[in-house]
């Protein structure tokens, strides 16, 4: 990277510091997506693929908040693409959420975008050489409690002219062998990682090049093409690793760092391994030398990114992880397989698959429905909630901003999770 380009993301770093965040708690690079704000409500009536009230339909348009008035599967036979200005508020969908399955996502240009509490799985029917989720391009993205699975090439890629992007509290699951990827992180622009469970990728636990901080995340099970492989490249990354955990599982055949160079420049702390597979965590934190972390530029001082307000011990952010990563407002059967038997088991459960419509997984479904609740203008805020806040529940003002700066809906939909 150029050394303006890299000074220009701290600068933006600093100064955005103040802006309205996308959401209370939101963090690193991506905290102050917009989404939505300013534009209108669509609320997903159906499961179907396509149409009016659908999903796909809903995220065709830019500046739009959606909500669900449905929870279940949405299976798509082609890829969705995302517009920009979206928030896409997962939490909303009664039941155990919203689970999209079938040939992934692209949010490539889907500039300011919100995405919470959803689940995309892709599976053999996705097309070849596709992601479960692909970003080429755009800026200003957050990502949070969003579980992604089975995508045939990576899972999720970030790869191109990329800036500002928050993953945090998410699960990335099991990406279909031969190729097996967690996925790529490459791009100039600012990638935060945080608290996030990477479990039962071959390999690109994930691949980094460019501007990165992972933080508190969990790696487990990885496989022999590498836990977090740093860089492998001619051209300068520069990354913050702090207090990560990685658990070896019954695939994995490789130590956690891998493929370093000197082009990797990198802040290192507190990062526990514990490779022994024996159903207890009695691990230790790495060392920093040049073996644990396969040759990589050791820093002295932590990059000015964004990061994050409280900074978790690896075995807190472990249980973090297990409590809450994922679309955690109500996991369904795959997610919580993954975290309560595999992770739980602490290195004695976990595999590589090709397969997901066989045991263990046996496909993505089925996700229960629930009951909406009532919306007597349907604007996306039930009535009880409007009546209790001062809103109307007769008149379609869930798009209004309110006083604190978000809107009407977005102070519903924030106020469902925690």
């Amino acid at each position: 990277m150029r050394l303006s380009g890299y000074l220009a993301i701290l600068t933006t770093a600093v100064s955005s510091c103040s802006a309205l965040l996308a959401f209370p708690g939101a963090e690193g690079f991506g905290a102050q997506a917009t989404g939505g704000r300013g534009g209108s409500v669509y609320v997903v009536t159906n499961l179907n693929d396509s149409g009016s009230g659908s999903f796909r339909d809903a995220v065709s348009q830019s500046g739009r908040i959606v909500v669900f008035a449905v929870g279940g599967l949405i299976t798509i036979s082609s890829r969705i693409v995302v517009s920009s200005r979206v928030t896409i508020a997962g939490q909303t969908a009664p039941g155990q959420g919203i689970t999209v399955y079938g040939n992934g996502v692209s949010y490539s240009g889907a500039d300011n975008t919100i995405t919470r509490y959803i689940r995309y799985r892709m599976g053999k029917t996705g097309d070849s050489g596709k992601d479960a989720i692909t970003i080429a391009n755009g800026a200003n993205m957050i990502f949070d409690h969003v579980s992604v699975s089975w995508g045939r090439d990576e899972n999720f890629s970030i790869n191109g002219d990329v800036s500002n992007i928050t993953i945090s509290d998410s699960l990335i699951a099991q990406g279909l062998e031969t190729h097996s990827c967690g996925g790529l992180i490459q791009t100039d622009g600012g990638v935060s990682i945080i608290r996030t469970l990477y479990i039962d990728n071959k390999t690109r636990n994930p691949k980094v090049k460019g501007v990165n901080e992972f933080v508190n995340n969990v790696v487990y099970n990885w496989g022999g093409g590498g836990g977090y492989i740093a860089g492998d490249s001619d051209g300068p990354s520069y990354a913050n690793i702090l207090n990560n955990i990685f658990i070896s599982g019954p695939s994995t055949s490789v130590s956690p760092f891998t493929r370093g160079n000197a082009n990797f420049h990198t802040y290192v702390s507190q990062n526990y391994y514990d490779p022994d597979r024996d159903g207890t965590l009695n691990g230790w934190v790495f060392s920093q030398s040049t073996e644990n972390y396969s040759g990589v530029d050791f820093q002295a001082n932590k990059y000015n990114y964004p990061t994050v307000k409280t900074l978790l011990s690896p075995t807190d952010a472990l249980a973090k992880v297990k409590a809450s990563a994922g679309a955690s407002k109500s996991r369904d059967r795959i997610d919580t397989y993954l975290v309560n038997t595999e992770l739980g088991s602490l290195g004695k459960v976990g595999a590589l698959i090709s397969d997901p419509l066989v045991a263990p997984m046996n496909g993505p479904g089925p996700i229960t429905g629930g009951t909406a609740p009532v919306d007597t203008d349907k604007d996306g805020i039930p009535d009880a909630y409007e009546t209790a806040h001062g809103t109307n529940p007769n008149v379609n003002d869930s798009a209004n901003i309110a006083s604190n700066g978000y809107a009407n809906i977005e102070n519903y939909i924030n106020s469902l999770v925690p």
